[in-house]
């Protein structure tokens, strides 16, 4: 994958080498320990079922939006009362951020601006020598470009603010310049490690090679193509932002400044716009997006003990007795949030909270539950 695919990526397997990474197969075979499905649910148990999980959230703000076949239900609920309803307000979802980022670089491709293939480090410093000039955008998004999970100095850069703003203190050109002299831990392509540092750096590179930034090329891109008008890159007011609360569940946070890692974590969205994302990746028949959105959804990889880990470009994607389940969580010092679709059923699921994670947290849990036993 060092070189530019033949086709345009992902039709083309793109990961071929080495032992830790397997090609794709057309038709993966079912993986141990699949969760099956317990067949088709009411409208009532749908509703006992999202109530309970609002409840076992446990937050002072709680969200569980459904969509089957287009048909919507939001449950909501929390230990305050609401000045703003709170299917109205904009949510941090932190590394599901990086679904949209990797659609970005799908539609990108499909509109022949580029391969995946490009050397992310050629992008952003054309001319200049680096050891990771051999990392192409395909290994930033698919997290095996051997970078590790945050630059090597980010600790002691963000300690001063670790409870409050870690990220904000670690501004663009820091990541662009750790980048740069990084050496990559493997060979890229040849393992999965999961990255913050990598899509951040596939962010800049977008904006370089296209001349635009990464918020404008988003917006133009994915959230006006899709309509997901209650979406936003940055924080806004309290009237519009759910705000984030520590793992008290009580004591409440600032609005997550994502510094130079905009593009792995910067997404705010309401949960109806949430559901309207995820409807397109069901069924992209029709939406501008038609292309990238299947394209999106093809495996690339596989890992882990027996290859039973899949991954598209953007999605973690497990098995279920009917069909695959795509997923990808994310969480930032004060909020959580799941999002998941699974075509075999038509159903796509946002759920959200306002408490950071905390050791033994059901939220994730119980949002996987309820999408894999649909």
């Amino acid at each position: 994958m060092t070189g530019e695919p033949r086709t345009r990526w992902p039709e083309a397997a793109p990961l071929d080498e080495d032992t830790d990474v397997a090609p794709p197969a057309t038709a993966a075979p079912p993986l141990a320990g699949a969760v099956g499905a317990v067949g088709a649910v009411g409208a009532d148990d749908v509703e006992e079922r999202l109530a309970a999980a609002v409840d076992a959230a446990d937050a002072l703000d709680a969200v569980f939006a459904l969509s089957r076949h287009g048909r919507r239900v939001v449950r909501c609920g929390g230990h305050r009362s609401a000045d703003t309803p709170r299917e109205d307000l904009r949510y941090e979802i932190g590394s599901a951020s990086k679904t949209f980022t990797g659609l970005l670089l799908a539609q990108l491709i499909r509109l022949g601006r580029l391969t995946g293939g490009e050397s992310a480090a050629a992008c952003l410093a054309p001319g200049q020598a680096a050891r990771t000039g051999v990392i192409s955008l395909a290994h930033l998004v698919t997290h095996t470009s051997g970078l590790p999970a945050l630059p090597a100095d980010f600790v002691v850069r963000a300690l001063p603010a670790w409870r409050t703003q870690p990220y904000g203190r670690y501004p663009d050109d820091r990541v662009v310049a750790a980048f740069l002299r990084a050496r990559p831990r493997h060979r890229p392509g040849s393992r999965w490690h999961y990255s913050n540092f990598g899509v951040a750096v596939l962010g800049h590179a977008l904006a370089a090679v296209t001349g635009t930034p990464w918020e404008d090329l988003v917006t133009e891109h994915v959230l006006h193509p899709l309509g997901l008008h209650g979406t936003t890159l940055r924080a806004g007011s309290p009237a519009t932002d759910a705000t984030g609360h520590g793992k008290d569940g009580r004591t409440p946070t600032l609005s997550f400044d994502a510094g130079g890692f905009r593009a792995a974590g910067a997404v705010r969205a309401t949960p109806h716009d949430l559901l309207t994302f995820l409807e397109a990746h069901l069924d992209p028949a029709g939406t501008p997006l038609e292309d990238a959105l299947r394209s999106v959804r093809v495996p690339v990889l596989r890992r882990g003990l027996g290859h039973r880990h899949t991954h598209t470009l953007t999605w973690f994607r497990h098995p279920t007795d009917g069909g695959p389940m795509y997923f990808h969580s994310g969480a930032t010092l004060g909020q959580q949030s799941f999002l998941g679709f699974r075509p075999d059923t038509g159903t796509a699921l946002a759920a959200l909270c306002t408490r950071r994670f905390r050791a033994g947290d059901p939220f994730i849990a119980t949002a996987y539950a309820l999408l894999a036993d649909d």
